[in-house]
């Protein structure tokens, strides 16, 4: 009978219900789906019911997740609109300040210098996935400031990416100069050769081979050459330093504009595969945090923490903005639009918790630091910024965060 509890079909079974009482809880909240499955995590895992630990079965499932997840929010952008100097000003004053915010504030209350500099990795991220949906639901993809916010968040991610491999360095004892320099230049060859072999080569090859006698009898070939393409960049992506996440992201954009005629849809069938494993992901990270390390000392540095968190993405964000054209209301709905620390600054936490960088306690504030930043972003923008403009709820699927 124990053999069957610990069988992988049983855990996923047991993983996916858990995911279904997640959209339960979104639903009934009136919140996205990232944030009931997440509460649901928190609420199976040790936590408080204790039903489901973090196996090595489900790491690797939930890693699963997060590239796919990455890599269906790819089809949704365009370089063009991503390479833009607004928002490279936006994206590095929107990932220097929130650092020196979280390292600070860590410091401040007692951290040791490894943990301090985790933690202000952690604040520097902005949730692509997170703020891309709650623009698509208020009908905003087209306007300036969201246009200023995808792209910036696209570039952020990478700066914070290139941050986390830095910073992993420093606290191993291996920082250099030199090293900077050879991750950042590795890092930024990676990302224009990769973005510009998938956009030139693969996506016009898999159009002639649409065509093919070959495809129409097998039309599901294209899709597992693209599944297979987006698992190769993210192992690339990791090999330069970077996280497998910009990879499947890259490997996503690559793919935005192949029209297939006989084959199955990229997208559509990216979506589903996200649907699952990312739910999954996303349960994974309230399993994994553990709310009996929150003593005293840690909420306080959790309620400090989600504050820094929102102000120095404000200011770091909405001056470069605001600098950079955009008005003034535009500049702010910038900064609170990259407030959402979501998925990625989870992910960076979770390195660092591997890792033994830092303990469940600053674990635990940064998981919950990122849920309560991605809370407070729909909230501003419906009740200030676009009050009365939203036709329908938040609950999607974890597909819709990046559409």
């Amino acid at each position: 009978m124990d053999n069957l509890f610990t069988s992988p079909e049983f855990q996923m079974s047991l993983l996916l219900f858990v995911a279904l009482g997640g959209y339960l809880i979104a639903s009934r909240i009136n919140q996205s789906a990232v944030i009931g499955l997440i509460l649901v995590g928190l609420l199976v895992g040790p936590s408080v019911l204790g039903w489901i630990t973090y196996t090595d079965f489900v790491r690797s499932l939930a890693h699963l997740g997060a590239v796919i997840l990455l890599f269906v929010i790819g089809f949704e952008f365009n370089m063009k609109d991503i390479i833009h100097p607004r928002n490279f000003a936006i994206a590095l004053v929107g990932v220097i300040v929130p650092w020196i915010g979280g390292w600070w504030l860590a410091v401040l209350f007692g951290f040791d210098s490894a943990s301090a500099i985790f933690i202000g990795t952690a604040c520097t991220a902005t949730s692509i996935a997170i703020t891309a949906n709650v623009l698509k639901e208020l009908g905003k993809l087209q306007t300036d400031a969201a246009k200023a916010i995808i792209g910036a968040a696209v570039i952020d991610d990478v700066l914070a990416l290139l941050v986390l491999a830095i910073s992993t360095d420093v606290v191993g004892g291996s920082f250099s100069y030199l090293g900077i320099a050879l991750v950042s230049i590795k890092a930024i060859a990676f990302i224009v050769i990769a973005a510009a072999f998938g956009l030139l080569v693969v996506s016009k090859f898999l159009v002639r081979l649409d065509s093919t006698a070959f495809v129409k009898k097998f039309p599901e070939f294209i899709f597992l050459f693209a599944m297979m393409l987006a698992f190769l960049y993210a192992m690339l992506a990791e090999m330069v330093g970077l996280s497998a996440i910009v990879g499947a992201f890259i490997a996503g954009v690559s793919f935005k504009d192949v029209e297939l005629h006989q084959s199955h849809s990229l997208k559509e069938g990216a979506e589903y595969l996200q649907i699952i494993f990312a739910s999954i992901f996303f349960v994974s990270l309230g399993v994994i945090a553990d709310l009996h390390e929150v003593t005293y000392e840690i909420l306080l540095f959790l309620v400090a923490l989600t504050i820094i968190a929102i102000i120095t993405k404000v200011v770091g964000c909405g001056i470069p903005a605001k600098l950079g054209g955009l008005c003034t209301k535009d500049s702010l709905i910038v900064g609170f639009g990259m407030a959402p620390r979501g998925e990625v600054a989870m992910i960076v936490a979770l390195i660092g918790l591997e890792a033994g960088i830092i303990g469940q306690g600053a674990y635990v504030a940064i998981v919950l630091m990122s849920l309560l930043t991605t809370i407070v972003t729909p909230i501003v923008y419906r009740n200030w910024f676009y009050k009365g403009e939203c036709t329908y709820g938040t609950a999607g699927a974890p597909g819709d965060e990046g559409t």
